[in-house]
Formats: structure tokens, C-alpha cells, sequence
């Protein structure tokens, strides 16, 4: 198969200077305010998202470790495979955050709860339509037993080069 690249879009900047003590998942960053800096070939792109409460933002883990098919993951202390986990040391290391859209202006887009370290290269953006995205997930896995604790839990490093 064909190597795939991809280039950054954009910019995501944020509160959070250095991965430690950055929320885990967007849903545990209430509040938590940033931008999007969209790099001004793709703001034609913009047209129409501002009729959306909600994105999904796409990025690449640039701080991440190497690759690991096994992880000790947030939320566990047991080794889990890579793919049962959200965990930045992926063979592709790519993220997705689904935050608020507050307002663009220009190729600045004005965001809130988010999770994301500063500096993190923007890889795509897509509306959120919870008609669309929302599935009734009647099993969570490992996750079961720890997924309320997601409202404390911070990026502890264990993953950041």
C-alpha cells in the first residue's frame, strides 16, 4: 500500500502550555476557552461551519511517544491494546476532540472545551450533528468500571516524548 501524508490545516492554540495537567478528553475541559488558527489558503472552507454549535477537530498528537500496540492507559493500571484506547502512541498518531464553537472571524475560530495542547497541528475539521455522531454504546469495555472518573483525570505524561 501507498504511503499516506497529510499537512497541517491550521494551528490549535490553548490554556494548556505543556501536556501535564491537560484534560483527557473534551468532556472533562468545561469552560476550558481556545482557538483555531486556520492557515489562510483554507479559510474559504469556513463557509456555512458557523451554523454549527459544535466540531470536531481533528489533529495530530506531535508530542506523543513512539508508536506502541500496548499501553498502560488514563483511567486504568492494567496494559491495554492500543486500539481499545484513546492513547496519543498510535502507529498514526491522531486525535479527535469534539469542542464548542463560540465564533469565527477570519481564519480564527474561537472554541471552548477543549483538550488540546497548545501548538497542536490542525489535520481537519468537521461539524458535529449529534443525529449523525451519537450511537447508544451499550458496552464500554474496560473502560466500564473507571468512566467516571474522567471529570479529574489530567494528562499525566506518561505518553509525551
Amino acid at each position: 500500500m501507498k504511503e499516506i501524508q497529510f499537512a497541517p490545516i491550521g494551528i490549535i492554540h490553548s490554556p494548556f502550555k505543556v501536556p501535564k495537567g491537560t484534560p483527557i478528553q473534551s468532556i472533562a475541559a468545561k469552560g476550558m476557552e481556545g482557538t483555531v488558527e486556520l492557515f489562510q489558503e483554507y479559510t474559504g472552507g469556513l463557509k456555512d461551519l458557523d451554523g454549527f454549535s459544535h466540531i470536531m477537530l481533528i489533529y495530530h498528537f506531535h508530542l506523543s511517544k513512539e508508536p506502541s500496540l500496548k499501553v498502560r492507559p488514563f483511567l486504568d493500571d492494567q496494559i491495554r491494546g492500543v486500539f481499545s484506547t484513546r492513547a496519543p502512541n498510535r502507529p498514526n498518531p491522531i486525535g479527535i476532540s469534539i469542542v464548542q464553537l463560540i465564533r469565527i472571524e477570519g481564519n480564527i475560530l474561537y472554541i471552548k472545551d477543549l483538550d488540546i495542547v497548545d501548538g497542536t497541528p490542525l489535520l481537519d475539521i468537521k461539524p458535529f450533528v449529534a443525529e449523525f455522531d451519537i450511537r447508544d454504546a451499550t458496552k464500554k469495555g474496560w473502560l466500564e468500571k473507571s468512566i467516571n472518573k474522567i471529570s479529574t483525570s489530567k494528562e499525566d505524561e506518561r505518553f509525551i516524548k
